[in-house]
């Protein structure tokens, strides 16, 4: 590849011609005469050739690209110094209570207050050892009906009230003015197991019954069979499965207890009865004010303890529970 001269190259070429031009018209000889004349056609020649060099050296010199100057590279930028990621702590996610789990940590701490009065008969307390296989504290007075009382009238509240009026001391009258204020303005939780409405129906225990939605029937003396109405209802199930009392061993020789039928106010539902079908009648088993009450017109001690305990277990467990959800 031929390489192109710099513009100061043919510059230098071109006055080289010029001189040569100027120089072939000058004589060598010695200066012996005077000065020639002047010649004005030569004259003019030689400044057309002048002209003609000029304007072939400013010819080049527009042919040449003009130069670029050298770019200057740029400073490296400096660095800017980088903060160190510091990774944040990450806080354990909260677990949220579960309505279910909240309801049953309040059933074991739960207060509860329990007259049952077969202690003095030696047969067994089978409200308390189905409280004691739950780990539920409780108050229990055994048959000292007048700490009963004393409890009831107490500035206390009490979660679940057990009335086990199995043996032959009852509770009655004023006693069930005081619970229905209880189960009315505490809405408290209440277990009954009474025989006797053939005789206290009419008195101040009505009260509690017409807010259940029950009255009494009639009457019965020796335990028979009992057959679940609803088997499918929590009490039969949870957290028990229990089987119907079918199979019984009489303790009592007579007034072991009273049938019951729907009737006042309340939401009763009547859950067991000595009839195979259920019916309005001869019905031995209700709960009501929105399961926060449990009323058994049965004796315990006429069946087998091992099915006895387990339900009483699904009796603590349901009214609890449904106290709960009615008490924020």
């Amino acid at each position: 590849m031929l390489m192109q001269p710099g513009k100061q190259g043919i510059t230098l070429f071109l006055l080289f011609v010029v001189v040569f031009i100027l120089a072939c018209g000058i004589s060598i000889a010695p200066n012996t005469s005077a000065p020639p004349a002047f010649d004005p056609t030569k004259a003019a020649l030689e400044l057309q050739a002048t002209s003609m060099v000029l304007q072939l050296t400013q010819s080049a010199l527009n042919s040449q690209p003009p130069v670029q100057p050298t770019p200057i590279p740029p400073e490296p930028a400096t660095p800017q110094p980088v903060e160190p990621v510091v990774p944040q702590p990450v806080e354990p996610a909260q677990v949220q209570a579960t309505p279910t789990a909240d309801v049953e940590a309040r059933i074991k701490s739960a207060n509860v207050l329990v007259y049952e009065n077969t202690d003095e008969y030696g047969i067994g307390m089978w409200v308390q050892d189905a409280l004691d296989g739950m780990g539920i504290k409780y108050t229990q007075t055994g048959s000292y009906s007048g700490h009963f009382m004393e409890y009831l009238n107490s500035g206390k509240k009490y979660d679940l009230i057990i009335v086990d009026a199995e043996a032959k001391d009852r509770i009655s009258g004023e006693f069930w003015d005081v619970i229905n204020t209880r189960l009315t303005r505490d809405k408290a939780a209440m277990i009954a197991e009474v025989w006797y409405l053939d005789t206290e129906a009419n008195g101040p225990i009505s009260k509690v019954l017409s807010g259940c939605g029950v009255r009494y029937q009639k009457d019965y003396d020796i335990a028979d069979s009992i057959y679940w109405w609803d088997p499918t209802h929590p009490i039969f199930n949870e957290p028990n499965s229990v089987l119907p009392l079918l199979h019984y061993n009489r303790y009592w020789a007579n007034q072991t207890g009273d049938q019951i039928r729907l009737g006042g106010s309340g939401d009763a539902i009547l859950l067991a009865g000595l009839a195979a079908k259920k019916s309005n009648q001869e019905g031995v088993l209700a709960t009501c004010y929105d399961g926060r009450v449990i009323i058994q017109t049965f004796s315990d001690h006429d069946y087998s303890q091992a099915d006895i305990l387990p339900l009483w277990e699904n009796y603590i467990h349901y009214t609890l529970k449904n106290h709960f959800l009615a008490v924020p």
